[in-house]
């Protein structure tokens, strides 16, 4: 079997999947590649200048890339928001090397998995994970074997026809998979920063607008558990060959929920302690956050920690979220936090269909009396396979045109995406409770309760929303967010990067490499057992 060479396309920054799949890639002998775009201005996430961003366009680095390595693989990791800016490129890869074959993944094409392998320039599909599915497809390209059904994958074989593998249960041990291929970002991304990793993979909740409220139920077979964490001593011994090899500041943990095991988490801060002692950041849900729990994160060097709020309307969250906890849960888990010194990042949802607009009173009071230091507002938006887009559908909220645009990845927004409120004088109460959250942190505390929406409703309506985007600027730098410091310089770099290029300067890689480390490291395997779940993780499993 020959080796392949492979190229992954990516976009805005790094992504973890991509990471691993390289690394499994590289683990079986391939030969792996990135054709990255940094797209300025238009990331798809945070920032978005459509009237300065084709001046930075930079596509055509990606398309030279691709040409330069002459890939016998292309891969895609596609999100909702990306998913047809990789269509164009895969079109694009095709004109150039009609040989070559295109593999795309991720969460948009596995909750559309159909539509995605209908496209002429897509030649694979992989539906949810591909921890086993990606190799087999690597492997099976190489030997020349094109109509053996691949688990977790549609593909089509020379003559067109669609083979359809059956989705297969949930890897359990994440232990044996090689770290992430860091590496390969090392020439476009500023890794030391915020160096991104995950301890453990799925969430405990459904959430009807996330992505977990369906890929969850994927498998046809059994599926094993959804949340599996990794070991404490495999998740130190990555942190460890990536302390060594790079200059980090602060280490960001991307897990929906982490340390869903109390045991596991009390293990890992001890160890964390001792081992890296670097200050990070972690995601939560109001359930998981107690005071013991609290102290070990703070004892350990937690700083930051996100949770999903989204809406203090009881009620509504149960009947239209499949959110279950509490008022309680969230004060208590906000109170804790406060108390051990961790600084809450909270994230609140505006525009969520039927939701009583007092539930905005309800949570002005909370943020105004629970200090958290930063306050995320979202406007909802529908996604592809989720309970909720399809609940919108069923009730016409979102026409047949409508759905079918966000299936085509045509209509994404997450951030700015008002479309869905109808009523304009409910849209203006949302804006002005947006100034008010955005606001609040930066408040001294005396302000934050005097703080009401009739105060903000007297500005001119054309500055209400600027006044929130330079309100959450200024507390985010004021409370001195490590997300905005990388990703200022992410693209501060990006930025100095294009001049450079255009004057025909070749500046150094964006991650300085403190001490080299041979990829064996990366590929190390810890095969330690997984931690034990908690009494409250293994019921909502159940």
């Amino acid at each position: 079997m020959r080796p392949l060479q492979i190229t992954f396309v990516a976009l805005g920054t790094e992504q973890l999947a991509v990471s691993q799949l390289s690394a499994l890639a590289k683990r079986d002998g391939h030969k792996v590649s990135l054709a990255f775009s940094a797209s300025l201005f238009h990331d798809r996430f945070n920032l978005e200048f459509p009237a300065i961003a084709p001046f930075f366009d930079d596509t055509k680095n990606v398309i030279d890339t691709i040409k330069r390595d002459n890939p016998d693989v292309i891969c895609f990791s596609a999100l909702t928001s990306t998913y047809q800016w990789m269509l164009e490129v895969a079109q694009v890869a095709k004109a150039l090397n009609p040989n070559v074959i295109t593999v795309f993944g991720g969460v948009h094409p596995s909750a559309v998995p159909d539509l995605v392998i209908a496209k002429p320039q897509v030649d694979y599909v992989v539906v949810g994970e591909g921890d086993e599915a990606f190799p087999q497809i690597v492997n099976n390209i190489a030997k020349g074997d094109f109509t053996s059904a691949i688990y977790n994958t549609r593909f089509k074989t020379r003559s067109g026809i669609v083979v359809t593998g059956i989705q297969k249960g949930f890897l359990q041990e994440l232990d044996t998979l090689p770290f992430y291929d860091k590496p390969l970002w090392e020439e476009h991304v500023r890794l030391g920063d915020l160096y991104l990793t995950m301890a453990s993979r799925g969430c405990p909740y459904r959430c009807t607008f996330c992505f977990n409220n369906f890929f969850a139920k994927l498998p046809e077979e059994k599926s094993g558990k959804y949340v599996r964490l990794r070991s404490v001593e495999h998740m130190i011994a990555e942190l460890k060959i990536a302390t060594k090899r790079y200059k980090i500041h602060k280490i960001d943990f991307q897990d929906d929920v982490f340390a869903t095991s109390k045991k596991w988490l009390k293990d890992f801060s001890e160890a964390y302690k001792k081992e890296i002692d670097i200050p990070y950041n972690i995601l939560t849900h109001p359930r998981y956050m107690d005071q013991e729990s609290a102290g070990w994160l703070k004892e350990s060097g937690c700083d930051w920690v996100q949770m999903g709020v989204q809406s203090m309307d009881e009620n509504f969250k149960k009947d239209a979220l499949m959110r279950y906890e509490k008022s309680d849960h969230v004060s208590r888990a906000l109170e804790v936090m406060h108390k051990n010194g961790l600084k809450a990042k909270v994230d609140h949802m505006f525009g969520l269909p039927e939701e009583p607009i007092e539930s905005q009173e309800i949570a002005r009071v909370l943020y105004a009396t629970h200090h958290p230091k930063r306050i995320q507002t979202f406007w909802t938006c529908y996604l592809p396979g989720t309970d909720m887009m399809k609940e919108a559908e069923r009730k016409g909220t979102l026409t047949k045109e409508q759905a079918d645009k966000i299936n085509e990845g045509e209509d994404f927004y997450f951030f700015r995406n008002t479309e869905n409120v109808k009523d304009k004088d409910l849209m203006e109460k949302y804006k002005a409770y947006e100034v008010i959250f955005r606001i609040l942190p930066a408040l001294p505390e005396r302000w934050k309760i005097k703080l009401r929406i009739e105060h903000v409703q007297r500005f001119p309506k054309i500055l209400i929303r600027p006044l929130a985007l330079i309100s959450d600027l200024v507390t985010g730098f004021k409370q001195k967010n490590p997300e905005f410091s990388a990703y200022a310089r992410h693209n501060l770099y990006h930025l100095w990067k294009f001049f450079m290029h255009k004057i025909g300067v070749k500046i150094r890689p964006a991650t300085p490499v403190v001490q080299p480390v041979s990829f064996s490291d990366y590929t190390f395997v810890f095969a330690a057992p997984s931690a034990e779940d908690s009494p409250e993780q293994a019921e909502q499993e159940a």
